[in-house]
């Protein structure tokens, strides 16, 4: 027998005193909804709330609270999931009010992260953003959460979690815990470090797929490279990082990223905690912004997803537009430029055009050489396996032959060593 799905009410407000990104509308609720049966809930009713400034007890006022108390009990809700970020007295302030379990926007975005968070270091990052969020929102709390186990199972939505009792957790736990989880994060920064140094020395180039949440990074990154990744048309379907190699050339290959992706509201102890994993884009050697050209709301997500690449200081990495879903476009001109290409990444269709802009740019200005290194001169040798793609080396009579693709920054330090009986040749030199 299948469990039966919690019934929701959904409420938001719309205050001039909010930023314009904080603020409620018919379509954050619309996404709002969608997170709900994410997480496995049903939207049963829905409030927009139009006030000058946030109620400070209630948030929403005490007028459509009660609006929201008889809508519940006539439907029998048992949850209610607010689309802006709560203070814990006005959680706890509401949920005493309705008399349901009260989540926010950001509780809500944590529980489908619960759910979804497969490999250890997904978990260890999820825990952590918990456990950050609940540490000021632990008094009173717990009189309305049922005890929770950490696998989540058939728990309610909103209390998959960490998988403390609620006579367990204290704040000195928590904190504790918190500890021992950024610890833990760290370790895995330095192995994602030395794995980066081990790339960086085979001189093999990392393309990072970045967009927002259901923009299609995993259909695409399947069209790609056959890597048979789940693709569902759901939000957050992907949580943990997956890589391919990619041959973009006949002499070049590249690691293509998935990468968690972006919504409005994002929590920001969620970005905090998943930088071990989006510090990769920093690194990565090019970006590639997947937008969903078939949503009517494609640029404001667009500016949500490129916020947030400059919150995490990627935003000096090359960048690729990459309008998927394009066949399903319904505005009337579609961007064009040097770095916009429009795909359907369910057919395949521009995928060719995409292969060869990425190409082009991480070529640009590398150079093919063959180099004929003197004895004496090994420290260059040593340069070259640091910061270029050394393809061969051969230890001959007259010196050291090799084989090597270099960046312009290189080039000028071994352009006397040409072995003048090969003709150097330039990789690319396009400029887009």
């Amino acid at each position: 027998m299948e469990n039966e799905m919690e019934k929701a009410v959904i409420a938001g407000l719309s205050a001039n005193s909010l930023e314009p990104k904080e603020r409620s509308t018919e379509e954050s609720l619309d996404e709002l909804e969608a997170l709900l049966e994410t997480a496995g809930g049903v939207c049963v009713g829905r409030l927009l709330q139009n006030r000058l400034t946030p109620e400070p007890r209630t948030f929403i006022g005490e007028g459509k609270v009660q609006e929201l108390k008889e809508f519940i009990e006539r439907e029998e809700c048992t949850l209610a999931v607010i689309d802006n970020e709560l203070s814990p007295s006005q959680m706890r302030a509401l949920s005493e009010d309705l008399d349901v379990k009260v989540l926010d926007r950001s509780g809500l975005i944590l529980d489908i992260f619960a759910q979804r968070a497969r490999t250890r270091e997904g978990r260890l990052q999820v825990e952590l953003a918990q456990y950050k969020y609940l540490l000021p929102r632990l008094t009173g709390m717990w009189s309305h959460l049922v005890r929770q186990t950490a696998a989540g199972g058939s728990s309610p939505i909103g209390t998959r979690g960490p998988g403390e009792t609620q006579l367990e957790t204290d704040r000195r736990h928590i904190r504790r815990k918190i500890q021992k989880l950024e610890e833990e994060l760290e370790a895995v920064r330095k192995v994602r470090s030395t794995q980066r140094r081990r790339r960086e020395k085979n001189g093999m180039p990392v393309v990072a797929l970045v967009g927002y949440t259901n923009a299609g990074k995993s259909t695409l990154l399947n069209c790609l490279t056959d890597a048979g990744i789940p693709a569902r048309d759901r939000l957050f379907d992907t949580l943990d990082t997956t890589t391919r190699r990619l041959r973009i050339s006949d002499d070049t290959e590249v690691l293509l990223s998935d990468t968690v992706g972006f919504i409005r509201k994002l929590p920001h102890h969620l970005v905090d905690a998943f930088k071990a994993t989006l510090e990769e884009l920093c690194y990565a050697d090019l970006l590639i912004h997947v937008i969903d050209a078939s949503n009517p709301n494609w640029r404001d997500q667009a500016e949500i997803v490129d916020s947030l690449i400059t919150q995490l200081g990627a935003d000096q990495t090359p960048r690729l537009e990459v309008y998927n879903k394009s066949d399903l476009y319904t505005g009337e001109i579609m961007p064009r430029g040097h770095n916009i290409v429009r795909i359907s990444a369910l057919s395949g269709e521009g995928t060719d055009v995409l292969l060869e802009k990425i190409r082009a740019i991480l070529d640009r200005g590398k150079r093919h050489v063959r180099l004929l290194l003197p004895y004496d001169k090994g420290g260059l040798l040593d340069m070259l396996h640091k910061e270029a793609s050394v393809q061969s080396v051969d230890y001959g009579a007259e010196g050291i032959k090799v084989e090597a693709v270099v960046k312009p920054e290189i080039w000028g330090r071994v352009r006397r060593y040409v072995d003048m009986g090969d003709e150097d040749t330039e990789v690319s030199d396009d400029t887009l």
